[in-house]
């Protein structure tokens, strides 16, 4: 398949993956990737030829869609490319269970093919950096784990690395959550969500939350990002045991202790608040994960790991306030310098 204008506007191209059939049929990954020179909303200074490049892995009911880590990526030599998984985003079919899959292993095809168009466009020796966020985050540190050698660096934007909730939760879910998987696996999991993470993505409603905070003009959490509402849904995309019963297995692996060879670089919150209101302390808090157990469980993933946490931050650390991303870009681009950039 050739590239193609993507959704996203000028200098960004998406390129459709076909990958192997499933049990429902037609199933491809979809690569996307950003042309600096094609882009009215490159940085200043975007170098032309990149010194690496950078593929970006989604979370759970999302899809690519961050024009800015792109830009960044770029202006720091970067060759940027992300992955719209099977079954999400661009390459979410009408025959398929939207984000569904029984095995975390089974993205390796996704992310092979992904690879192989990288290597082609910016040579076989050419440094990698995985980057992950959330569920993304989980896959990434698993592949990276099975593929020793394969990576420059990994990027982990607030990795969902363990079943938050009480210890009793964390022990007898997976037991039910696997016999739910053999019996029922494409059921559907009455979990409720209040959605709070995505009202904060929608950015400010005055009728609701008051007047705009001054100084924030311009900025898309307070704009809201700019989203395909049938691509990062809500209500989000339903839960189902099978697709839970293969997070809980990495997380297991997780557990275990993983060795991932490359350096790592965790961003994260400082605060969680799980809360079933809402208030205003929500936009700027992770609402989604416990921050204090990705802390815990990244001393686990290899032996060179960098925690960076961010007052502030939003279970995205991305897409938090442009105070919050402007620290957390400008650790990035000085952690790439230290492990990547030559």
């Amino acid at each position: 398949m050739s590239w193609q204008p993507d959704v996203l506007g000028a200098g960004f191209e998406a390129r459709t993956l076909p990958l192997l059939d499933d049990d429902e049929g037609e199933v491809v990954a979809t690569l996307v990737r950003h042309r600096p020179a094609d882009d009215p909303g490159a940085l200043p200074g975007t170098p032309a030829a990149p010194s690496f490049a950078l593929l970006y892995l989604h979370g759970w009911n999302d899809y690519f869609h961050q024009r800015e880590l792109a830009r960044e990526v770029a202006a720091g030599g970067g060759a940027f490319y992300a992955l719209d998984l099977r079954k999400y985003g661009r390459s979410l079919r009408e025959h398929q269970l939207p984000g569904y899959m029984a095995s975390l292993s089974t993205y390796d095809e996704d992310l092979h093919a992904a690879l192989d168009v990288v290597r082609q466009e910016q040579g076989v020796g050419t440094d990698l950096v995985l980057m992950g966020h959330s569920t993304g985050g989980l896959t990434a540190a698993l592949w990276a784990h099975r593929h020793p050698g394969a990576l420059r660096a990994l990027v982990l934007n607030a990795p969902w690395l363990e079943l938050q909730g009480s210890q009793l939760l964390r022990s007898a879910g997976p037991l039910l959550v696997d016999t739910l998987a053999r019996r029922i696996p494409t059921s559907v999991l009455p979990l409720g969500d209040p959605g709070f993470y995505y009202r904060v993505l929608h950015g400010w409603d005055e009728e609701v939350d008051g007047p705009r905070p001054e100084g924030t003009e311009g900025d898309p959490f307070y704009d809201g990002w700019d989203t395909n509402d049938a691509w990062r849904t809500f209500p989000s995309m339903p839960v189902r045991p099978g697709w839970l019963s293969a997070i809980l297995a990495g997380h297991a692996q997780v557990a275990e202790g993983l060795t991932v060879t490359c350096p790592v670089l965790v961003l994260s919150s400082t605060r969680t608040l799980i809360t079933t209101r809402w208030s205003q302390e929500l936009r700027g808090v992770d609402t989604v994960l416990d921050v204090t157990q990705i802390a815990r469980r990244s001393t686990q993933l290899g032996q060179l790991v960098t925690l960076a946490r961010f007052d502030g931050a939003i279970h995205d650390v991305l897409l938090s306030a442009a105070p919050v991303r402007a620290r957390a870009y400008a650790e990035l681009r000085r952690w790439m310098g230290a492990y990547v950039r030559r």
